[in-house]
C-alpha cells in the first residue's frame, strides 16, 4: 500500500527567482502600479496601503534589513530542496494554482487533476532589454527551461485514482489528459522542478499536479472545502495498492501582494498544532490575490493529518514603504517515527 511519507510546503513568488538587487531597488518601481486589498477584502490603491504602513515601515525596507531576509530565503529553499531530495520519494503530489495557464475565464474549474505519462514546462521567452521590466520577466524566466520540449514524469495510475476516489466522494474533478501542443505546466509546478526536483540524485520523481483555483471569483473553494479535499487525497493515497513512497507539496503562498504577519503567523501555529476546524473557518475576505494560495497549504493540512510539522521558515518580504510584497514560507512534516529516528 502507498505511504505518505512526507509533505512539503513552499511559497513560489517571482520573489524567489529574483535578485538581491530587484528586492531592493526593482520592486519599488514595480508595486505601485499594482492592485492591492484591505483586511476586509475591499480593492485598495497603493498609496492607499501607503498611508495605512505603520510608523516603522521604512525600517522594514532599508536595504540591510532586505538583504537579510533575502539571505534566509536562499537558505530556506537550499534546505527545501536537500529535503525533498533526501526524502527517497516515488511520487509528489503537487497541490497549486493555475494563473491563465493552462486555463483561461473561458474555463475555470474549481479542482483539476492532470493524468497523462507526462508533463512539458515551456522555453525561456525572448526578453528586448528596453522593455522596462526586464528584470522582473527575466526573474520569470527562471523557472523556465534553455529549450523546448522538456517534459516530466507524471504517476498517471495514482492520478487516474484520485480522479474517481474523489468523484465517488463527491467532488466534481476536471481530468486533463494532455495539453495543447501550445500550453506548458504553470508556474506553481516548473517553480518545483527547477528548484527542487532537477538534479535529484535518484533521478526525476514523478508527481501528480492538483490544480485549484485559489485565485479566480466565482468557484473558489471554500477553505472548509479545501481541507475535506486534502481529507479525501489522504485517504485515498493510503488506499492505493502499490507500496509506494509519496509525498505532498503545497506550492504557492503565504500572504500577497502585501505581506500580512498576522495572517500568515496564524495559518502557520493552525498547521503546527493541526487545527482544522480554525483552518476550515479563515475569512475569505482574507483570501484576496496572492494570499488565495493558502488554500494550498489547507489541502496538505487536510491530506497529512498524520505528519508532524517539523521544520518552518518563515521571512515577511516587505519591499516597499508601503510593505508590498510577499509571505515568503517553507515547511516540511514527516511522520512522527521518523522525525525522533533523526
Amino acid at each position: 500500500m502507498a505511504e505518505m511519507v512526507a509533505a512539503f510546503a513552499s511559497s513560489h513568488s517571482v520573489m524567489l527567482t529574483c535578485t538581491l538587487q530587484d528586492w531592493q531597488k526593482g520592486f519599488r518601481t514595480f508595486d505601485p502600479k499594482g492592485t492591492y486589498f484591505d483586511r476586509k477584502g475591499n480593492v485598495v490603491t497603493y498609496d492607499q496601503l501607503l498611508a495605512l504602513a505603520p510608523s516603522n515601515a521604512k525600517e522594514l525596507v532599508t536595504d540591510e534589513a532586505i538583504a537579510k531576509r533575502f539571505a534566509q530565503v536562499q537558505d530556506a529553499m537550499a534546505h527545501m530542496r536537500k529535503e525533498v531530495q533526501t526524502a527517497k520519494l516515488d511520487v509528489l503530489i503537487i497541490c497549486g494554482d493555475d494563473q491563465n495557464e493552462l486555463f483561461s475565464k473561458n474555463m475555470q474549474p474549481a479542482i483539476g487533476i492532470y493524468h497523462a505519462d507526462r508533463i512539458r514546462n515551456g522555453r525561456k521567452k525572448e526578453l528586448p532589454q528596453s522593455d522596462p521590466f526586464h528584470w522582473y520577466k527575466f526573474a520569470q524566466n527562471r523557472r523556465l527551461e534553455d529549450e523546448d520540449g522538456v517534459f516530466y514524469p507524471v504517476n498517471k495510475p495514482l492520478a487516474e485514482h484520485l480522479i474517481k476516489g474523489l468523484c465517488d466522494r463527491g467532488f466534481d474533478i476536471a481530468s486533463l489528459g494532455g495539453m495543447a501542443d501550445h500550453q506548458y505546466e504553470g508556474h506553481a509546478y516548473s517553480f518545483m522542478h527547477k528548484k527542487y526536483l532537477d538534479g535529484a540524485p535518484n533521478g526525476q520523481v514523478p508527481i501528480v499536479p492538483i490544480f485549484l483555483n485559489t485565485y479566480f471569483p466565482p468557484n473558489q473553494p471554500t477553505p472548509r472545502r479545501c481541507v475535506e479535499l486534502g481529507k479525501g487525497i489522504g485517504e485515498l493515497v493510503r488506499s492505493f495498492p502499490d507500496n509506494l513512497r509519496v509525498g505532498f507539496m503545497a506550492s504557492g503562498g503565504l500572504s500577497h501582494f502585501q505581506a500580512e504577519e498576522d495572517l500568515d503567523d496564524a495559518v502557520i501555529a493552525a498547521m503546527k498544532r493541526k487545527d482544522l476546524e480554525f483552518l476550515s473557518n479563515l475569512d475569505v475576505k482574507r483570501l484576496q490575490a496572492g494570499s488565495s494560495e493558502i488554500r494550498n497549504w489547507l489541502v496538505l493540512a487536510g491530506a497529512c493529518p498524520d505528519l508532524d510539522l517539523t521544520w518552518i521558515s518563515y521571512a515577511p518580504g516587505y519591499r516597499t514603504d508601503a510593505l508590498t510584497g510577499t509571505g515568503l514560507g517553507f515547511a516540511t512534516w514527516y511522520p512522527p517515527a521518523a522525525k525522533a529516528a533523526e
